[in-house]
């Protein structure tokens, strides 16, 4: 059995390290450790050309007292497990999320979580167990909880696992079926020296936030968009910006050109566009006829053919406010030079999701550009580092998950439903299936009170399942809301190696801080867990972290070298601290879809033709009216043009935040100096506001009818009328901790209180939160107290 204790699993093979070796990673950057052991600092690498700010802070959150520091249990669940005989009488479920926690030793927390865990299989089987984590929980590729969770549970037998995500859900599930899978297709975007030598108008949906493509899922370790933006402009490219705001494309102003639009009309204008191209003959015949499948059909659409509308220029121009007279004037332009189009990931995070990527696909199409050099489309510039990188791609270390034994799965963002409603049926990617019956779940990384939407009923299906565990490093809602809550340690507390698709370099990361009170490491939880539950061997493999870290390693090592890429031994890795890539392993310029273009019968694509699918065979066999065979446009349940907006005037865009990646480091330093009176900001248009009587500064109330919260009125012209602007990521902070009704007041500023918890289609079924329609009023009466950044009530 290999050892749990921490400081032997993080003892690193080889020799010791460099004196500027000291490094750790995060999903927004490199850093350097500087400073002393007492009073250490975090630096950006000098490497970096536009570091992120947001890690500097990073050792101030993570010696927050919100820290988890030993194993926790809710008092009613744990006097229950405690004594068995009540369990039958008193159902502590309801309370969940309202009650005191109990700390506990680590042996007895183990044991009760491997008690629970033998129970709910030997009672109901591996399907009753929801294996939860939603990425984003570390840099290192070892001490990822999401391919920790999931090998353990693999090991243990099987779980229900997700698919998808909550960022990308309706997009992943369309694009195999038109061009390809969308991790394939992320890695494989132009990069931004092709885009600066050829792109002369980037017409953008939805911006290229800077904020947004700080991050990078394995770390962003050469952040390059703001750098990148400024060379297009400088080359003489131009910028359009269809946006509901206008500051989401960081590039030079004086080449950008915004035009407001209504959010969620985003597909009625491309279509609008691309029948204007085909309307006066700048349409790309041949690249169609040889590249494409199915265009004749999406024209029929397109001029009236199914429904007697043209979906032309003042058609669109009804729907998303933007001038019928720019609309064609931009076609022409479009036509006339190399133009890249690019699609936000924030517009399928909508009803109809698809339609904006198949969209854009096929305006590209029509115009006859991609595989061209700085032609084409974008999914997209600006939504991660990844997309635009120069650098080589790169098989990276990668923890083995091992086989799941349960065939069960949904789409991430169907979580509620699926605690709600077992048994019944769902509709996902042309397969019908039960939702299957969870009794417990595991979570370790993500915070899906946080990421889900319409939380008052979250709650409510939270209280469920039999048990709740989850692995946790601060007090935040999802911890508040779990049964047993186990101490997990943080990036800068362990040793592992940073990697990223795209990006130049692999970091030998190190601890540079000891972790606080008793935290362990995900895989010493897991392998402790393991060996009660006899898996110890399946599980571990015989290594402890740091012997794992050098399998990893020698393993991504060996695929170097069959590929003829020398890379160093492992200890001399360590001690140098980095592998510079770009030294090694050959660079070339990437031009996405090039083969295919230049010969798509050599060089066919994923899809069932070969073709990028403008009308699909398969998807309209599929039968699904909210998604049909060829992009279309479909008007959502809540936007400015339906009646619901009489009562809820003013439509709610929920973007990624500037100062945190999602809620981590919420209670960080740099998200709360961005806050208002301790509240999330909220952007209003001056008029909307002024017509509401608030002023800049004002505490607000938010609401509609699934829910309300407090936040701070920002002014701010960039927001066009109509729209107001609440980031993501403000911890869930209910006035009635564990209630569910509408009524419970959020006083921190999430706007998952407020937003729609269905799915995007009955192909996709993302989440749609940007489908989501507000009212907002200055707040009355007493300002309630934050609690979201107290520590619960903890008994010894």
């Amino acid at each position: 059995m290999p050892p749990t204790d921490q400081h032997t699993a993080n003892d690193t093979h080889g020799a010791p390290p460099a004196a500027d070796a000291r490094l750790t990673a995060f999903h927004w950057g490199l850093y350097r450790a500087a400073g002393t052991p007492a009073a250490p600092q975090l630096l950006p690498d000098a490497g970096d050309p536009a570091p992120s700010l947001i890690g500097e802070g990073m050792l101030e959150a993570y010696r927050s007292p919100l820290r988890v520091l030993r194993p926790a249990a809710r008092a009613g669940w744990l006097a229950r497990l405690r004594d068995p005989a009540r369990a039958a009488a008193d159902d502590d479920r309801p309370r969940r999320g309202a009650e005191e926690f109990v700390e506990l030793e680590w042996d007895e927390a183990l044991d009760l979580a491997a008690r629970e865990l033998s129970r709910v299989r030997g009672e109901y089987g591996n399907a009753a167990i929801f294996g939860g984590s939603y990425g984003w929980s570390s840099a290192g590729r070892f001490h990822h909880a999401q391919s920790q969770v999931h090998r353990f549970l693999n090991c243990f037998g099987g779980y229900v696992r997700h698919v998808d995500s909550y960022s990308l859900g309706a997009g992943r599930a369309l694009l195999p079926h038109v061009v390809m899978d969308m991790d394939e297709l992320m890695a494989s975007h132009s990069d931004w020296n092709v885009l600066a030598a050829h792109t002369r108008l980037f017409v953008a949906f939805g911006g290229v936030p800077a904020k947004n493509a700080q991050v990078a899922a394995g770390g962003a370790l050469e952040h390059r968009l703001r750098p990148a933006l400024a060379a297009l402009a400088a080359a003489g490219c131009r910028f359009v910006n269809f946006s509901p705001v206008a500051d989401n494309l960081d590039a030079p102003a004086h080449a950008v050109e915004w035009i407001p639009i209504r959010p969620n009309t985003d597909t009625a204008v491309m279509l609008a566009l691309a029948h204007t191209l085909i309307a006066e003959g700048r349409h790309d015949e041949d690249f169609l006829a040889r590249h494409c499948v199915g265009f004749e059909r999406w024209r029929a659409y397109l001029f009236g053919a199914d429904d007697g509308v043209a979906k032309d220029a003042e058609w669109a121009a009804a729907l998303s406010g933007v001038p019928a007279a720019r609309l064609r004037a931009l076609a022409a332009e479009m036509a006339a030079t190399r133009c890249l189009i690019n699609c936000a990931w924030a517009l399928q995070r909508a009803e109809h999701g698809e339609q904006p990527f198949w969209a854009t696909i096929a305006l590209a199409a029509v115009l006859g550009q991609i595989g061209l050099p700085g032609g084409g489309f974008g999914l997209a510039y600006g939504a991660l580092n990844q997309m635009g990188s120069p650098h080589a791609r790169v098989p990276g270390p990668t923890l083995p998950q091992g086989r799941n034994g349960v065939d069960a799965f949904i789409p991430v963002a169907r979580l509620t439903d699926m605690l709600e409603r077992p048994g019944e049926p769902f509709d996902y990617n042309g397969k019908r299936q039960p939702y299957p019956h969870i009794r417990l779940v595991y979570w370790a990384g993500g915070n899906p009170f946080h990421h889900h939407q319409d939380l008052n009923r979250l709650v409510r299906a939270w209280k469920r399942p039999q048990t709740v565990i989850a692995h946790e490093q601060f007090w935040n809602a999802h911890a508040r809301m779990a049964d047993l809550v186990l101490p997990a340690t943080a990036a800068p507390e362990r040793d592992d190696i940073a990697f990223a698709t795209r990006e130049p370099v692999l970091a030998a990361t190190r601890r540079i801080v000891e972790p606080p009170g008793q935290a362990r490491d995900d895989y010493a939880i897991f392998a402790a867990l393991a060996e009660r539950l006899g898996i110890a061997e399946a599980f571990t493999e015989g290594r402890d972290a740091a012997a794992w870290l050098a399998h990893l390693y020698g393993e991504a090592a060996q695929r170097a070298a069959e590929r003829g890429s020398r890379w160093p031994a492992y200890a001399e890795f360590r001690a140098a601290g980095r592998l510079d890539l770009r030294e090694i392993e050959a660079q070339a310029p990437v031009l996405l879809l090039a083969d295919f273009r230049r010969n798509p019968t050599a060089h066919p694509l994923p899809t069932p033709s070969g073709r990028i699918e403008l009308h699909s065979a398969t998807v309209a066999g599929f039968g699904y009216a909210d998604c049909p065979g060829h992009p279309v446009w479909r008007e959502p349940g809540e936007w400015l043009g339906a009646a619901a907006a009489r009562q809820y005037p003013l439509h709610l865009i929920s973007d990624q935040p500037a100062t945190r990646l999602h809620s981590q480091l919420d209670h960080g330093p740099a998200s709360r100096a961005s806050k208002i009176a301790g509240r999330e900001p909220i952007h209003l248009n001056p008029a909307d506001a002024a017509a509401r009587g608030i002023a800049d500064g004002d505490l607000v109330r938010v609401h509609n009818a699934r829910g309300a919260c407090l936040a701070g009125a920002r002014l701010d012209a960039a927001v066009m009328p109509g729209v107001a602007r609440l980031s993501t990521g403000a911890w869930y902070d209910p006035l009635r901790p564990g209630a569910h009704d509408p009524a419970n007041l959020d006083k921190h500023g999430n706007p998952n209180v407020l937003t729609r918890d269905v799915g995007s289609s009955r192909l996709g079924q993302g989440c749609t939160a940007h489908t989501c329609l507000v009212e907002v009023e200055r707040h009355a009466g007493p300002v309630p107290e934050l609690s979201a950044f107290d520590p619960p009530r903890r008994m010894g």
